[in-house]
């Protein structure tokens, strides 16, 4: 029996050693390699950990981007915790099926924009309207775009003298449950940023109150040797790289790109063309992964693009140039079942879930 064990634990050994010195080879080509994807419900949490099990863990996946935003069952603040919100015993769930695989969880609340969806607001200006950096603008009924207050979604006010204290509770509380080296803030398609209307932001430069927001919760990050990582659509300049007003920035919060820490993590979504604005993030010495959604032969272009600017950078950019982070724009328990087949994609304009399996062929490819 001893010697079973012994064989045993030989063998066990042998794998593991086997398996971190792949990944080491895999962290040398493209040390990123991620997923972005909403946390599960309840009712999908085994269903999820099943998905890390099975498609995660065994096809290369280092990186876990979970937005979380208010379904967690939060301690410092149960007035903000949605129905059907994850425990503290359901998020270690996730986080020892990604230990098995060493995959980095980040988790994500959105902060800055973001705190409405069209009609419906978000938690925190549900609970704190005070929050709200315009106030003055009322949700409609039936929400169309474009619309006379150029409403997307609403911010709060980054220079409300009492927004901090509550959302760097939530932010301290999730990136301890979830024993996360970093913590993602989102950050992306802030339309509503020094409004005129209001009392505190008002005739303020944009770009230095999002490069402010942008600082101080990555200084509150950096308290706990914490990393901080954002969308980069804000710090591109929509109109003279011609990218427009959703990928990119025109309501000038681009300059924040020059007055932000170096340590922040850019990630970089594309979804129509195959931008090269990894090169513009990497040349202000920013780490930056990209980011593909729906359409597979873009994903393709994206992860040749990033291993091309990693083979002919300098070694001074080289490292900048991280990886790629697959994104999903719909709950884990649909994407589940469009990845399954359970569904059918309904989606005209793409396949998220093909999409996401051309990038894992394409993760895979590495290590062949």
């Amino acid at each position: 029996m001893k010697n079973i064990r012994f064989h045993l634990m030989l063998l066990l050994s042998i794998l593991s050693i086997n398996f971190l010195q792949a990944q080491d080879k895999l962290d040398a080509i493209l040390p990123v390699r991620g997923l972005a994807i909403a946390s599960p419900d309840l009712k999908n949490l085994d269903r999820f950990i099943k998905f890390i099990d099975e498609e995660l863990g065994p096809n290369n996946i280092n990186t876990l981007i979970l937005r979380v935003d208010y379904g967690y069952q939060y301690k410092s603040h149960p007035e903000l915790v949605n129905e059907d919100a994850l425990s503290t015993a359901d998020i270690k769930k996730i986080v020892a099926a990604c230990k098995k695989y060493n995959i980095a969880i980040v988790p994500q609340i959105n902060l800055l924009g973001h705190q409405s969806w069209h009609s419906s607001l978000e938690k925190l200006l549900q609970v704190y309207p005070e929050f709200d950096e315009t106030p003055n603008v009322k949700l409609p009924e039936k929400y169309e775009w474009p619309n006379e207050d150029g409403l997307y979604c609403k911010s709060y006010c980054p220079l409300h003298p009492e927004v901090h204290k509550v959302v760097f509770e939530l932010v301290d509380e999730i990136v301890e449950v979830f024993e996360a080296d970093a913590f993602h803030a989102g950050m992306d398609e802030v339309f509503y940023i020094g409004e005129e209307q209001c009392p505190r932001c008002s005739g303020k430069d944009k770009a230095e109150l999002f490069a402010g927001e942008v600082t101080k919760i990555r200084n509150h990050l950096a308290l706990n040797d914490k990393k901080l990582w954002i969308w980069g659509d804000r710090l591109i300049d929509g109109k003279s790289t011609g990218i427009g007003m959703w990928e990119a920035s025109m309501n000038n919060t681009h300059p924040a790109i020059d007055l932000i820490p170096k340590d922040v993590m850019i990630c970089d979504w594309h979804y129509e063309r195959v931008d090269p604005t990894p090169v513009l993030f990497a040349s202000k010495d920013l780490n930056v992964a990209i980011c593909p959604w729906r359409k597979a032969d873009l994903a393709e272009k994206q992860l040749k693009q990033m291993l091309e600017f990693r083979a002919n950078a300098t070694p001074e950019m080289k490292e900048n140039f991280t990886g790629m982070v697959q994104t999903v724009w719909t709950s884990a328990g649909n994407f589940m079942d469009l990845y399954y087949g359970v569904k059918p994609n309904t989606d005209e304009n793409g396949d998220q879930a093909k999409c996401f399996k051309t990038v894992l062929e394409g993760f895979k490819s590495l290590d062949d």
